[in-house]
């Protein structure tokens, strides 16, 4: 309740005094500090006044009581105001708008800052850590004052009352840099004041999750590390689509966490939903965690007063039907008191709710739109609410974040999304910053990375953080081997796997217990945890009951291996406590089950090779049905489950299975198994079905069009294919298994191509008896990935490879195996990350190849250097017929070299140097060079700063110039007077076709008039 205002004398003031006190002490120090806020922005207080007043560690009631003596010593105007401040306070929830006079040039920024303080406060507190970092970057406040006023036991509204204290002290600019950055900022609402049931929710949900995320649970549950200290930041990319032929693609922007709700790239303005997709093991579980926390700490997202994090294998246990109201309160936090108020409130103001659903591709029920529930407090089924939620048909305007592994995401789920991501795993450089950060003990991570540089394969997997975790948690066994590092998948989770058992062991019995001794002595343990996770598959179920582990005779000494761990954020009543590691430990187990199992007979390989079931939109309609068994199959028999199972999951526990009976783990698998003959027949089942599936799926390639070479766009299940024949490590294999291929150009964009599949790719590929065009464009190829195509790089006649993250480190080990790959004629390499660095080699590449035919470097960040350095190598050059160039930062100088290099060209027919902010300098020499050379039939010049001189400069060439068909003009700046100079150009020459000339300097009736004069000028 507000207090009246017309109480304004100070005998008054003194009579009312308890109940003043009550009102200051009955919410938050927040509520106190904001009616200090509007006292200093009156001049009410004094700055003196108010450091007495914010002193830390007070006692809310004694600073209250000082309030009420230091303002009745400023009369009864103070006393007015104070009650004016206590129900502007109270109604803190109103938007506040900064004056319209509002000078971010003033000459007292300070001043003006107090002036307004509540106002730039509210604009302030959602963006502080932002505004924080930009203040330190640009020298106004130092690290020790960052880290002060980001401690954790500050709101997000008390860092931003420290900065402004802070700048009202300093001298240095800060008060001036505040004030030009505040308009700029967003105005967010803020919960009443007086409503102390939502407040208190707000901090109870702050305080549990901080809680459930402030500690990083290792895969195996054995220790918990600070996520603060552990977390890694991957690379995180706005997942684009391919535009239209001819047009310059951008790079795919590539974010911060903090960049989670960006407008750029939006699908759908009009959906809630933020998509973030990502491989198994990519690292999306503990993005979301890290956004938990930063949002629980006050240090991010504070745009949401309410975070509601879920999991989706749990919500799948919830059995029955469920309101939203439930699914907010009882399943995640619930409300203390003033439950109906609270949920009054998200409904009121869902833009203040923020909701998370990790892992939708484990939860058994697929996206639909045809059942559509509106009301939030009627019960429906938890994937009916689910999808309405993410329709918006529920609480629409609140963010929705959902993570996913692509597979399980379709298109109609697609029409949902405002904004689609990728996580594309540790860089490079994350892969370091994680191990250091792991092992902090002298020495140890930098020989992990020695290793990992000396062992490509091993170094693949690693950009994923599942395997860089085992890395780190299996560093002694790795350094101890040697040269004996782990190669495929599945090395690596029997490294792991040894590494559990061993340590279960009697510290006497390990020196005696490695290798086979060692599987054979756990063999019931390992298929008792192989049942189970096989089970698990075929009914969608990853988190396990006391009932369903005593079925598959799970028991306490099992789960003491370590394999199954406590189940994370536990649906209240679920009898469901445990599950695997991770998803991909559950398929390994699945697949060491179905290798070993004396239930699971060699014949049933191939119905796990074939993934064939009803229903199954992925590798059921690429791959062949392999004597798969009929629809018949005993409920909860091996087959049923197989047939059950997803996918997805079937492809990941298919390629451990081939990994598994690779002849190098031969002697591991014949220890455990009872019959030497049935491995064999395994082992011979597991070849076949490969070898056949790869040769029906290129037999089933449709002919070429006559006039081209014959394409291939692989489909889903292919790359996993490639992947469990390159986990069976059979050179035979997979020179059989390509020999059906005859295309010239394979496509796998957007295939979600990381280094281990290029790994797997190349293992294959390279028994090609045809040159083929490989095309991996959009994927996550990275410097490691292309180290690990070298060895097919004999047989690419063309490499696509855009959109890629590739450094000047992977383009100079490229373009050394390319010198003696006689077949490699064509390289794309735009959208990735080269600089000048990579020039020399290009340079090397165009003067020792005199057959290289294309090169593509656009969208990179070469400069002026750069381009000089690759000018001697296009002089050595005479095969050369496209360069592509645009996007770049060449300028004049670059250009001039460029020109002077192509000028006495033989072979050249196109030329872009799209944005490469090149001017009439520039021009000058492209003039020069359209009079010298005979042969060039496309020039793009778009997007520069050419403007009428420049274009004047270049009809001079145009003139002299008997073989361009195609000039592009468009966006630069050119006035009626460089038309005009092209019209006198176009006169005299009968070659030219098109002249773009989009985007400049016309008003309507000039490009109409432009238009009639000469049809070749595009407008």
């Amino acid at each position: 309740m507000g207090v009246g205002r017309e109480m304004c004398t100070q005998e008054a003031f003194q009579a009312q005094r308890s109940e003043l006190l009550g009102l200051l002490v009955s919410g938050s120090l927040e509520g106190f500090e904001s009616v200090l806020d509007w006292l200093l922005s009156w001049g009410v207080l004094s700055w003196e006044d108010y450091e007495g007043l914010s002193l830390l560690g007070q006692p809310l009631s004694r600073s209250a009581r000082h309030l009420l003596d230091t303002v009745w010593s400023k009369g009864a105007w103070g006393c007015e105001r104070l009650i004016a401040a206590v129900n502007e306070a109270q109604a803190d929830s109103q938007v506040l708008e900064l004056p319209s006079c509002w000078n971010p040039h003033s000459s007292h920024p300070a001043r003006d800052l107090q002036s307004h303080r509540p106002a730039v406060i509210r604009r302030l507190y959602s963006r502080v850590e932002g505004v924080l970092e930009q203040a330190r970057q640009q020298g106004f406040i130092s690290r020790y004052e960052c880290d002060e006023i980001r401690l954790p036991i500050f709101t997000a509204s008390q860092r931003a009352r420290r900065l402004l204290d802070l700048a009202t002290v300093k001298a240095n600019g800060l008060a001036a840099f505040l004030l030009q950055h505040v308009q700029e900022l967003p105005v967010l609402l803020a919960p009443p004041f007086e409503d102390a049931a939502c407040k208190k929710f707000t901090s109870k949900l702050r305080s549990t999750l901080s809680a459930q995320s402030r500690f990083l649970s290792t895969y195996d549950g054995s220790e918990n590390l600070c996520l603060e200290e552990i977390y890694t930041e991957n690379v995180l990319e706005i997942r684009t689509e391919v535009g239209l032929a001819g047009s310059p693609q951008k790079s795919p922007a590539i974010l911060g966490l903090e960049d989670l709700f960006s407008t750029r790239g939006q699908l759908n303005a009009d959906a809630d939903t933020v998509l973030v997709m990502g491989e198994a093991g990519s690292g999306k579980s503990t993005l979301l965690q890290r956004l938990h926390l930063l949002w629980a700490t006050g240090r991010d997202f504070q745009e949401f007063l309410f975070v509601f994090p879920f999991s989706c294998r749990q919500l799948q246990c919830v059995a029955g039907p469920l309101s939203m109201q439930t699914l907010l309160f009882q399943h995640c936090c619930w409300p203390d008191l003033g439950q109906q108020d609270v949920f009054q409130f998200l409904l009121d103001h869902p833009d203040r709710v923020l909701l998370t659903f990790d892992g939708f591709d484990e939860f058994r029920f697929r996206f639909s739109d045809q059942e559509r529930h509106c009301s939030p407090t009627d019960p429906t089924s938890v994937q009916n609410l689910l999808f309405n939620l993410l329709q918006g048909n529920l609480l629409k305007n609140a963010c929705k974040v959902l993570t996913s592994r692509p597979a399980a995401v379709s298109s109609l789920l697609r029409k949902y999304v405002r904004l689609e991501l990728q996580l594309k795993g540790f860089s490079e450089e994350g892969i370091k910053v994680y191990l250091r950060k792991c092992h902090r003990q002298p020495g140890v991570a930098e020989r992990l990375i020695g290793l990992l540089r000396a062992t490509s394969a091993l170094h693949g997997l690693c950009h994923l953080p599942v395997f860089s975790w085992m890395v780190s948690k299996c560093h002694q066994e790795l350094l101890l081997q040697g040269g004996g590092s782990p190669k495929t998948t599945t090395d690596m989770y029997l490294l792991i796997l040894q590494h559990f058992l061993l340590h279960a062991c009697q510290p006497d019995l390990v020196a005696h217990s490695v290798g086979p001794c060692l599987l054979k002595a756990r063999l019931a343990t390992l298929l008792h945890l192989g049942r189970l996770a096989l089970w698990g598959l075929g009914h969608c179920c990853y988190v396990f009951s006391a009932g369903q582990l005593q079925a598959a005779h799970v028991d306490a000494e099992d789960i003491a291996l370590g394999f199954l761990v406590r189940a994370r954020r536990v649906v209240p009543g679920s009898l469901a406590p445990l599950e695997f590691l991770h998803i991909t430990f559950q398929c390994f187990f699945a697949a060491f089950y179905l290798v070993l199992s004396t239930d699971a007979p060699p014949s049933l390989l191939r119905q796990v090779f074939s993934c064939r079931r009803p229903g199954s939109p992925l590798v059921a309609r690429l791959l062949p049905a392999l004597c798969v068994p009929g629809p018949g199959h005993r409920e909860g028999s091996v087959a049923a489950l197989l047939q059950e199972a997803e996918p997805h999951n079937l492809q990941i526990t298919a390629a451990f299975v081939a990994g598994l009976l690779a002849q190098e783990h031969q002697g591991l698998l014949a220890e455990c198994q009872a019959s030497e003959k049935a491995l064999l027949r395994r082992q011979a089942c597991a070849r076949w079905c490969l070898a056949r599936s790869l040769q029906r799926h290129f037999h089933s390639i449709p002919p070429a069009v006559p006039g081209e070479a014959k394409s291939m766009h692989a489909m889903p299940g292919f790359l996993w294919l490639i992947r469990s024949l390159y986990e069976l490590q059979e050179e035979r294999l997979a020179r059989e298994a390509v020999r059906g291929l005859d295309v010239g150009h394979l496509k796998l964009t957007f295939c979600g191509v990381g280094p281990v599949e290029c790994a797997a790719l190349a293992f294959v590929l390279r028994h090609l008896r045809r040159p083929v065009a490989l095309q991996l464009d959009h994927n996550s190829v990275g410097d490691i990935g292309v180290e690990q195509l070298l060895p097919c790089l004999r047989v690419c006649k063309a490499l696509y490879l855009r959109n890629n993250n590739i450094s000047d480190r992977g383009v100079c080990k490229l373009v050394e195996h390319a010198l003696h790959c006689e077949q490699l004629q064509k390289l794309a390499l735009f959208n990735n990350k080269l600089t000048d660095g990579c020039t020399h080699a290009m340079a090397r590449l165009l003067t020792c190849r005199q057959n290289f035919l294309s090169l593509r470097l656009g969208n990179n960040n070469i400069t002026a250097a750069g381009a000089e350095v690759l000018a001697g190598g296009l002089r050595a050059n005479a095969s050369l017929q496209f360069l592509g160039f645009w996007g770049n930062k060449v300028g004049d100088k670059g250009a001039q070299a460029l020109a002077e290099a192509l000028g006495d060209h033989t072979n050249l027919k196109w030329l872009s140097l799209v944005g490469n902010n090149i001017g009439s300098v520039g021009a000058q020499a492209l003039a020069v060079m359209l009079e010298k050379n005979a042969v060039l039939e496309e020039l793009c010049l778009e997007e520069n700063h050419l403007q009428d001189e420049g274009v004047c400069s270049l009809t001079d060439g145009l003139q002299r110039n008997a073989s361009l068909k195609i000039l592009k003009l468009s966006n630069n700046g050119i006035t009626d007077l460089g038309a005009e100079a092209l019209l006198q150009a176009l006169e005299r020459n009968n070659t030219i076709q098109e002249v773009w000339l989009r985007g400049n300097s016309f008003s309507p009736e000039e490009m109409e008039k432009l238009s009639h004069r000469d049809a070749r000028l595009l407008l």
